[in-house]
C-alpha cells in the first residue's frame, strides 16, 4: 500500500463519527438514516461523512432493488487488509529492530562494579 493511501485511510478515520460507522459497518450492511440514528448525526452530516468514507473506498453502496432512490451502504475490507499488511511490516520492523537492540545489551553485559 502506498505512503498517500495509508496517510488518507487515519486522515479519514481520525472522525470518530466515520470510525463508528465503519465499526456498524462491519456488523453488516445499513442504510444512511440507520448509521444517522445510530452515530447521533443529522442526515445531511451522515451523508457528508459516507461521501468521504466512499470516496476514500473504505465503504461501497448499492441500490436497493425495491426502492431506487434507497442505497445500503457496506464496508469494503480491501483497505482495511492493506493497511494491516502496512502494520504487520512496521511491526516486523520494530520487532527486529528491538531483538538487535536486546541482542546488544545482552552481549555487553553489565559493567563491573
Amino acid at each position: 500500500m502506498a505512503q498517500d493511501q495509508v496517510d488518507r485511510f487515519f486522515e479519514v478515520l481520525a472522525d470518530p463519527t466515520r470510525r463508528h460507522v465503519v465499526q456498524l459497518l462491519g456488523e453488516g450492511p445499513q442504510r444512511a438514516g440507520r448509521l444517522a440514528a445510530a452515530t447521533g448525526a443529522s442526515s445531511p452530516a451522515m451523508s457528508r461523512h459516507l461521501r468521504i468514507l466512499l470516496a476514500a473506498g473504505l465503504v461501497a453502496d448499492e441500490r436497493v432493488p425495491e426502492d431506487a432512490r434507497a442505497r445500503v451502504f457496506r464496508l469494503n475490507p480491501e483497505p482495511v487488509v492493506a493497511v494491516q499488511a502496512w502494520l504487520d511490516q512496521v511491526q516486523a520492523h520494530w520487532r527486529d529492530q528491538l531483538a538487535s537492540f536486546k541482542q546488544h545489551v545482552e552481549q555487553k553485559g553489565t559493567p563491573d562494579d
